[in-house]
């Protein structure tokens, strides 16, 4: 009979997950005798919180992950907030604990690591930790319902598309289960199909095709919940069908291609990319699939698209126009629902095309000055963010993606127009400062075909540098930019103080600090475009087969026009006058 560890190892394979990122521990050995599995195998991070966020990586390019952790509390607690993360993007994520030995818990025992907050039974103390950041929770004690619980845990992450958390005494990994499942024998679990309300279907449908079908200028808005609900393919389907101007909320930029539909841009309010805006809040109608209004992507709910004209299709359930709701509608079935019933109407993307040609007139109705006679070559000038994002935007293929940092790469990415199957993934509504780099990590060795390009300030690079010396361990061929202003400039857009200042490190050296000539790495500071053209072209072209790493040093004041926009009403939102008003 398989034991535990064979059963769950052969779990996880199924998921397509063939690798558990961890930190090594006293107990993680067992794991590894535990396991046969011979695609499986251990990705060990520099600490708890970075095997978090591989796992969130991970799970962006595979569609599921694992992380393992052991002595307990010291590595729990700090995971907590990567699980975190992992549970506001919708991903699937395993995190399996390897608690004590059980003859311990049942004898009162004292363990190291395990009781900092005095409670005797300390399997209870990080189930209740992680219950509100996991779909389902599971302590593994009774071996008769250990692949029932298992089970249990894991079609709960697929389907709800949350992390679940799986406990088990290190103890019980070797021991048979009493089950019939055999060792030579492949028995999936099994995923039972969601199906949704008919009647509730039909009464959503007809309202919204009659709204649709009799609208002068529709349009469609992606959000980051396509993902989850496994409705990115339909979603591109109808839109091909239909003739709509498709926009993304920026947290769902790269879910759907930016070539073959009618793409607009990213809808973001006020710092909308060129037109965007226009055409989504003066549309008749606008179908949302899947969004999430926070404050950071409604720039402090002030969004201006009327609500009386919205139909919100989200995962389950589907709203019309501020107004009834109908519940029990998975987001999936609902667009296949509409593929053979829209009609064809691209009125709002044409509008958006004439709005681009008068803009791409306006340069040649102007007179021209007459050409000024040649000067001698100036000093290079300091670099700017928005030349760096130019070669960004350069290195963009189909074997490339882009992961993006909290803060003014936020905006400034929003511009980068994708390649068909360029990758791009973006962490906004949890916001985790340091997330980027544990992300590329676990994107990466999900990914081995892609290259990665993770961009990033510096207050973020100083929170979580640690594994760029597990990237280099791996192989892994990476290109990271830290952009070096010396400051926390999207909280200074907010609110400036001294506070925002930044210790600033010799960032390359750093890199080469932890290269220490084991494995394939190359760094290079640029201060100019020049330097960076000949930094980018080493990187590109000489180094395919290093982690290339870039630091850009510019001006503490080069934040982009959306970043100060975005920070002045995010600001007003935020004021104690506008919490007051709120409050009353």
């Amino acid at each position: 009979m398989a034991t535990v560890g064979e059963y769950l190892s052969r779990c996880l394979v199924q998921l397509n997950v063939t690798d558990i990122f961890c930190v090594d521990g006293v107990s993680t050995p067992r794991l590894l005798a535990a396991q046969p599995e011979p695609t499986l195998k251990l990705v060990s991070c520099c600490n708890a919180l970075n095997a978090g966020y591989a796992a969130d990586g991970y799970a962006r390019a595979r569609g599921a992950a694992a992380c393992l952790f052991t002595l307990n509390g010291v590595n729990l607690f700090h995971a907590n907030n990567a699980v975190a993360g992992a549970y506001s993007a919708d991903l699937p994520v395993i995190c399996i604990v390897l608690a004590p030995d059980s003859n311990d818990n049942a004898k009162s025992h004292v363990i190291r690591h395990d009781q900092p907050i005095g409670l005797p039974d300390f399997s209870k103390e990080y189930f209740n930790c992680f219950k509100n950041v996991t779909c389902n929770q599971v302590i593994i004690g009774d071996l008769k319902e250990a692949r029932q619980q298992i089970d249990t845990a894991i079609v709960s992450s697929v389907t709800e598309s949350k992390p679940v958390y799986i406990s088990i005494a290190s103890n019980l990994l070797h021991v048979p289960m009493p089950t019939l499942f055999q060792q030579d024998e492949a028995i999936p679990f099994m995923l039972y199909p969601r199906i949704s309300n008919q009647m509730a279907m039909e009464v959503a449908l007809e309202a919204t095709l009659e709204l649709l079908n009799k609208s002068s200028k529709p349009v469609m808005v992606a959000g980051p919940k396509l993902r989850p609900s496994k409705a990115q393919n339909v979603f591109v389907e109808l839109a091909k069908i239909c003739g709509y101007a498709v926009a993304v909320l920026p947290s769902a930029k790269g879910q759907v291609p930016e070539q073959d539909l009618n793409f607009i841009g990213t809808y973001w309010g006020v710092v909308s990319t060129n037109f965007c805006c226009e055409i989504v809040e003066t549309a008749d109608v606008i179908l949302f699939a899947g969004p999430i209004l926070d404050d950071l992507t409604t720039v402090g709910h002030t969004l201006q698209f009327n609500k009386d004209k919205a139909i919100i299709v989200d995962s389950k359930q589907v709203s019309i126009f501020n107004g009834p709701t109908f519940e029990n509608i998975y987001m999936k079935d609902f667009l296949r629902e509409l593929l053979t019933r829209l009609e064809f109407n691209a009125t709002a993307y044409d509008t958006y095309c004439q709005m681009n040609k008068v803009q791409d007139l306006m340069p040649s109705l102007q007179l021209k000055a007459a050409e000024p006679e040649p000067e001698p070559e100036p000093e290079p000038e300091p670099l700017r963010v928005n030349v760096l994002f130019n070669y960004i935007q350069k290195m963009l293929s189909t074997e490339v993606a882009v992961i993006i940092e909290t803060g003014d790469p936020w905006f400034r990415s929003q511009k980068l127009r994708l390649p068909q199957g360029c990758g791009f993934e973006i962490q906004m509504l949890y916001a985790s400062l340091g997330w980027v780099l544990g992300a590329t990590l676990g994107y990466a060795q999900a990914q081995p075909g892609k290259r990665v390009i993770a961009c990033l300030g510096d207050g973020s690079f100083q929170m979580a540098p640690q594994e760029v010396s597990r990237m280099i361990e791996s192989g892994q061929n990476n290109i990271i930019i830290v952009i070096n202003n010396r400051c926390y400039g999207t909280e200074a857009a907010i609110h400036d103080g001294p506070y925002n200042d930044i210790k600033n490190w010799d960032y390359s050296a750093y890199v080469n600090a932890i290269h220490y000539g084991k494995g394939n790495a190359w760094t290079s500071k640029v201060r100019s475009e020049k330097e960076l053209a000949v930094a980018v072209e080493e990187a590109t072209r000489n180094k395919k087969d290093h982690l290339c790493f870039i630091e850009a040093i510019v001006d503490a004041d080069d934040i982009s026009r959306e970043l100060l926009v975005f920070g002045s009403r995010l600001a007003s939102s935020n004021s104690a006058d506008n919490i007051n008003e709120k409050q009353s």
